[in-house]
């Protein structure tokens, strides 16, 4: 049943059509494999920084946990199970100048409402480089990089991220765009 608010003429959803209660939902699944309840990063402070250049002039990188394909570890393709062994541990990259093999398979995602068929909502280079050409961004970094998804707060900000961020400064990008699967 929808209701309209009299004030506005705005019609309100009905009350089941709320957002999925994801975070919860991660805190029941940790649980139930036996791990301690998940804490989310909350930081008092936020680590960024304002562009120093106006984003149609800075260079851009992109950072996805997308894993490269490997044949050897079974399905890994659109709509493909969980698959744990796909998982990769490292940080590694890509050359942007053509879309890399990558997939989703190692996360957990809604795999009953999508099947992770287009890759623009992981790897978005396609669309990175359409914003280039329109001049919304200046230009894309030479590489793409891929952050692993281990679920360990201490290993992302003590050796993933120092990582990500010595390759991005390496790469001479301004700002990065961060694509989580």
């Amino acid at each position: 049943m929808t209701t309209t608010a009299p004030e506005t003429n705005a019609v309100f959803a009905a009350e089941h059509d709320v957002p999925i209660p994801y975070m919860q939902r991660t805190r029941d699944y940790y649980l139930a494999l036996g791990y301690r309840p998940y804490r989310w990063a909350h930081f008092v402070e936020v680590p960024f920084t304002p562009l120093r250049t106006p984003l149609s002039r800075a260079r851009v990188a992109l950072i996805t946990t997308a894993a490269p394909f490997q044949p050897e570890l079974g399905e890994q393709g659109p709509g493909a199970a969980y698959n744990a062994a796909a998982k990769f541990y490292q940080v590694y990259s890509a050359s942007t100048e053509s879309v890399p093999d990558l997939r989703i398979s190692h996360v957990g995602y809604d795999r009953l409402h999508t099947s992770a068929a287009d890759i623009n909502s992981y790897v978005p280079l396609a669309r990175m480089n359409d914003a280039v050409a329109a001049g919304r961004i200046g230009a894309l970094g030479p590489r793409l990089h891929g952050a692993p998804t281990n679920r360990s707060h201490r290993v992302t900000t003590e050796t993933d991220c120092p990582e990500l961020l010595r390759r991005c400064r390496e790469d001479g990008v301004d700002a990065a765009v961060l694509v989580p699967s």
